[in-house]
């Protein structure tokens, strides 16, 4: 049975993490559907030496896709990453995990009060704002980019019709509201839930509901899903 429209579950987030997400709630026991508003592009970079730095500091899988070659001179220097996801595609480019967080980067930097570390952070080119603790410096360089697509027409009907929809990002949330309005899709019919309320605050106003998950991990918002949906 098809579920009604205001239930009807998509992401827009770019590949592959699209494909895991409707993995994971399918796991979960909940439908989801997908298309990519972004696709995910790597950036030229210029890598400081391996030697000026203690360990990487990742917040997303897509990091380690999109890096290239140059990665592979810090392999052997520990990797703090924002979640589970983007610690398993660093363990399996060949770095040894030295944490995992659970609730976002700044929670992982926190945890490391009272350390002296010199941590080359790698990111997309929309990040957020990071306050390491006191003997903690960050290098920044960022790696890969999220290019906005047009909404394809398939989409754009199914919003019609109203949808819940998922957003991983607060670019998303923008470019999902810019789409909507482009097109003339009325906002009230749509449903959002957030990865945090940062997020939930890019997608502005008049939307039929706006809910943020309780953490900013998968898990979280698959939970949400579930309290929406009954």
């Amino acid at each position: 049975m098809n579920a009604p429209p205001e239930n009807r579950i998509i992401a827009i987030r770019p590949e592959p993490g699209l494909s895991a997400t409707i993995a994971a709630g399918r796991a979960a026991g909940i439908e989801i559907g997908g298309s990519p508003l972004f696709e995910i592009r790597a950036v030229d970079w210029s890598p400081p030496s391996p030697g000026e730095v203690d360990g990487l500091l990742l917040g997303s899988a897509n990091a380690v896709r999109h890096a290239g070659a140059a990665l592979a001179q810090f392999i052997g220097l520990p990797i703090y990453a924002v979640g589970a996801s983007t610690a398993q595609a660093a363990r399996e480019a060949g770095f040894e995990i030295a944490a995992t967080g659970e609730g976002g980067l700044q929670t992982l930097l926190d945890g490391m009060t009272g350390r002296r570390l010199t941590l080359l952070r790698l990111a997309g080119a929309e990040n957020v704002p990071l306050d390491p603790p006191e003997g903690v410096r960050l290098m920044e360089r960022i790696v890969y980019e999220s290019s906005a697509l047009s909404m394809a027409d398939a989409l754009a009907s199914e919003l019609r019709e109203g949808a819940l929809v998922l957003l991983h990002s607060a670019a998303a949330a923008r470019h999902l509201g810019a789409e909507c309005d482009r097109i003339g899709i009325a906002r009230r019919g749509i449903r959002l839930a957030a990865l945090g309320p940062r997020i939930a605050a890019a997608a502005g106003k008049g939307w039929g509901e706006v809910r943020s998950a309780q953490k900013p991990n998968e898990a979280a918002l698959l939970a949400l899903l579930q309290d929406m949906c009954h």
